[in-house]
């Protein structure tokens, strides 16, 4: 069982009861599930239940043990939650989902308003093109009884017309009739009919959705009172159709990162509120430390503007002064050197200030504004961790005079915010945008810490000894490293530690032992 367990079991307090979509990565950050529930704490605890594992198939155990860390994003209803879904397992194409990894796409219906006799369509693509488009809706027969149902509503086409009259109005003959086999009387020209076009797109779209329902429902119950019991079924299944298709579903949008709805604008400022700030921060650097292996620590710092990845400005450090896995004293390097960069390159650029006897915080800001700062200091620095890792961070920058820069701590665990010398955490609601920004940026820099270990990793398995090793395979190579961290430490190692690392059988270890040690 994977030893991360117990810790995502103590985290679900923090999971909102609400719908919405949830992430799994493994211990190296790469997505591996991605799900949709009802009710996120509900369907995310139950994966971290033992009797869970115990019934679960062969599938469902090799997940629960790879899960090493998990984020969820809530929506406002299922349909949504299902839409986010699907373009999440295309964006990863996480190896432990099965459903929606192909190309197929939820319905969107079109239609062209400027033609002389619109008609809609289903289609599963949308184009840049002259067409109108509404959707994606998640409930495929309910959409298609829904626009069956509107066609006879509004008296429209359900193909183009094959001839018009030398009138320009269309026969009485070739208009549908209207729904439950009224028949439309008299002639209607292209501007009437697109006007009935125009009604049913607004009905589509969700407007009027809850007169339209009412009134479908008055009927129904006249119906059964006039015992019409075979046209209140009708409605019944129309109204329900209706609902479905209507209900409010934000299409979602993204580039790299996850795709959300928020709008950062309002996070920034949320969070400048919360951490009472002098206003939004909308230049952020976030720190996270990665011991996926032991030889080589790394840090990553990645930068948000205006609430949004920056990219070009992301950085990666290889911990040099820190002996073993200290994060503590990683923190506090990685921390001294971004920032004593920032000093040097600021003062190298502008020699006049060099002997101010201004806050230094405050003459960056001020260099900074003036745009003479060719790094400039950022409104806020977020480290991942609690009082530890904020102290060492902390001290840092009192030691290079940086003593007004905000700092706090984002403990993961409880998602609790730490303030240098205060022991007393803030908690922001779980919902809140500024909350969710945090943990965005957050999970940002975790993720590229553990993308440049994996890269490290990478690169000592191409260059290793090993590879001159009998019965060695790239799986084997991996294990060793991973476990051992390098070679000295695997001659270190004794017969049992290298029978002990999996993909490694009791006649491979004996050859890995043998060759180490000749």
């Amino acid at each position: 069982m994977s030893t991360k367990l117990p810790e995502l079991r103590a985290r679900m307090h923090t999971v909102p009861l609400k719908p919405g979509v949830y992430i799994m990565r493994d211990r190296l950050g790469h997505v591996i599930y991605v799900g949709k529930a009802k009710v996120l704490r509900k369907r995310l605890g139950s994966y971290f239940m033992p009797s869970r594992k115990k019934r679960a198939d062969v599938k469902t155990r090799a997940l629960i043990d790879s899960i090493w860390d998990f984020e969820t994003h809530t929506v406002r209803n299922e349909e949504e939650a299902l839409i986010l879904e699907s373009k999440l397992i295309k964006q990863y194409r996480p190896r432990y989902n099965i459903a929606l990894k192909d190309d197929k796409r939820f319905y969107l219906v079109r239609v062209d308003l400027a033609a002389e006799y619109p008609i809609f369509e289903l289609t599963r693509i949308k184009k840049s093109d002259k067409y109108k488009y509404f959707g994606p809706f998640v409930h495929a027969q309910a959409l298609i009884a829904t626009l069956n149902w509107l066609n006879k509503e509004f008296g429209l086409w359900v193909r183009p017309p094959k001839s018009e009259g030398e009138s320009g109005y269309l026969e009485v003959g070739e208009v549908l009739n209207r729904a439950y086999g009224e028949e439309f009387v008299g002639e209607v020209s292209a501007d009437d009919y697109r006007m009935r076009v125009q009604e049913a797109c607004s009905l589509l779209s969700g407007k009027g959705r809850r007169d339209k329902i009412s009134q479908l429902k008055e009927d129904m119950s006249q119906a059964s009172v006039d015992m019409d019991f075979e046209r209140a079924a009708g409605l019944r299944d129309i109204i329900e159709n209706l609902e479905k298709t209507t209900s409010p579903a934000r299409q979602f949008a993204y580039g790299k990162a996850i795709p959300t709805t928020v709008i950062p604008t309002e996070d920034l400022a949320s969070l400048g509120e919360y951490l009472h700030l002098d206003g939004p921060p909308k230049v952020m650097e976030c720190f996270d430390i990665s011991n996926v292996s032991s030889t080589h620590i790394v840090a990553s710092m990645v930068r948000f503007l205006g609430g949004v990845p920056d990219n070009a400005n992301y950085r990666r450090y290889r911990i040099k002064t820190v002996e073993g896995q200290d994060d503590f004293a990683s923190m506090a390097e990685v921390v001294r050197r971004r920032y004593a960069r920032i000093i040097a390159e600021n003062l190298r650029a502008n020699p006049e200030v060099e002997h101010s006897q201004q806050n230094l915080t405050e003459l960056l800001y001020d260099l900074r504004k003036q745009g003479k700062s060719p790094l400039f200091l950022p409104d806020l620095v977020i480290v991942d961790g609690g009082k530890g890792q904020l102290s060492a961070a902390h001290a840092e920058l009192v030691k290079l005079g940086l003593h007004d820069l905000p700092v706090i701590g984002l403990a993961k665990q409880r998602e609790e915010i730490f303030f240098p010398g205060e022991s007393e955490p803030l908690t922001i609601d779980h919902g809140e945008g500024a909350l969710k920004l945090m943990q965005r940026i957050r999970d940002e820099a975790h993720r590229y810490a553990n993308l440049y270990n994996e890269l490290l990793l990478s690169k000592r398995m191409k260059e290793s000894l090993l590879d001159d090793c009998p019965g060695m395979t790239a799986a084997r190579k991996k294990a060793l490293l991973t476990k051992f961290g390098s070679i000295a430490k695997m001659k270190k190692a004794t017969l049992k530690e290298i029978q002990a690392t999996s993909s490694i059988g009791p006649l491979t270890a004996e050859k890995i032992f043998d060759f180490l040690h000749s």
